[in-house]
């Protein structure tokens, strides 16, 4: 009979299993699932893009004999959803195939799933045990418990320093295009990771003008998040790259225009709920999560209202001396990772 360390070793697997997917599920969250018989694991799945067959139904599917699965396990680290999506129920295939133990991490927070589908698999005389490994798996699906939990996508605040804590030297409008770099290779590579595991990426007016930035993930594969620019005049030239049509392109913007291939114009009230607008509108098109490059007054608009989930710092090799000041979190950073030669610091900022 299985223990609880059981338990938690194969459900940990679980979790191994369901990060395989990130940047590739879409609005839908990483789930893995693995299938034990007698001490031993027989099959093994995850969801592996939007769409696709969920984690359940490629485990079960891994098995050849059917037979054993009337005899076995089946951990998986969110609970089996119970309604007809883009693909049948799990719960309904559960119990098509006489599961008799079921061992999840977290309840759905989705309401057309939350409690229906643990209901369901117990009225079926399935074994159903919840909470192994809870606090692991919501930090898994951060994105998509926050989502659902604070109605809003979940925000990553990314910015890079110098070590005497600039972001950028003092320019005018005269110099756009040019960056000045602070981070090194490593690290840029590392940030178009970061964006590829992200539903959206979000500038302001003036980081977009003077950066003219493509905001894409050319130096990782993956798929590229929708870009985000703040317009509130529409300022910006119409041959900047965020305007290329490459990729889908949200302007927020007060002024009327008309939308085109890739991009839309979207009108917003600048005022002081700004923020919170964007993101009921982002929230109703189901954009999950928003990756914040800048600049400083956008980043300390969020930072100010408390509408900010993580904040990702890359602490460069060098000093400006004089400049744009960094933004400031006032609390410690909760992890310091050193890079090549950059530092990153982490702060968190979400309660679930």
């Amino acid at each position: 009979m299985a223990t609880y360390l059981d338990d938690e070793k194969y459900m940990q697997r679980c979790l191994d299993l369901a990060k395989m997917g990130q940047g590739n599920t879409g609005t839908n969250p990483m789930v893995g699932a693995v299938i034990v018989y007698n001490g031993k694991i027989i099959g093994e799945g995850y969801h592996r893009k939007f769409g696709d067959q969920h984690a359940e139904a490629n485990a079960i599917n891994s098995i050849k004999d059917k037979s054993l699965l009337k005899k076995s396990t089946l951990y998986v680290n969110l609970e089996p959803c119970s309604h007809l999506g883009k693909t049948p129920p799990c719960s309904d295939i559960i119990i098509r195939y006489n599961i008799p133990r079921l061992v999840i991490s977290t309840i759905d927070p989705n309401s057309i799933v939350s409690g229906k589908g643990v209901e369901k698999l117990k009225n079926n005389g399935i074994e159903v045990i919840v909470g192994i490994l809870e606090k692991k798996a919501v930090k898994l699906n951060k994105r998509f418990f926050t989502y659902y939990s604070k109605n809003r996508p979940y925000i990553i605040l990314k910015w890079a320093q110098t070590n005497d804590n600039y972001i950028d030297k003092d320019r005018s409008e005269k110099l756009t295009g040019k960056v000045n770099w602070i981070s090194d290779n490593i690290s840029r590579i590392l940030v178009h990771k970061w964006r590829s595991e992200e539903q959206s990426i979000m500038v302001g007016t003036t980081t977009a003008l003077l950066d003219n930035p493509q905001l894409n993930i050319r130096l990782w594969n993956g798929n590229p998040p929708v870009r985000i620019v703040l317009d509130r005049t529409l300022k910006l030239p119409q041959n900047l790259k965020l305007f290329d049509g490459t990729t889908k392109t949200l302007v927020f913007t007060e002024k009327e225009a008309t939308s085109r291939k890739n991009i839309e114009f979207i009108n917003v009230n600048y005022n002081d709920q700004l923020l919170e607008e964007i993101l009921e509108i982002l929230f109703q098109r189901e954009i999950q999560s928003i990756f914040v490059e800048g600049g400083k007054m956008l980043v300390e608009s969020f930072i100010q209202r408390n509408l900010w989930d993580e904040a990702r710092v890359i602490i460069g090799n060098m000093d400006f001396h004089s400049g744009v000041h960094a933004p400031k979190i006032q609390k410690e950073y909760d992890q310091q990772i050193m890079l090549a030669n950059d530092r990153l610091l982490i702060y968190c900022n979400n309660i679930l």
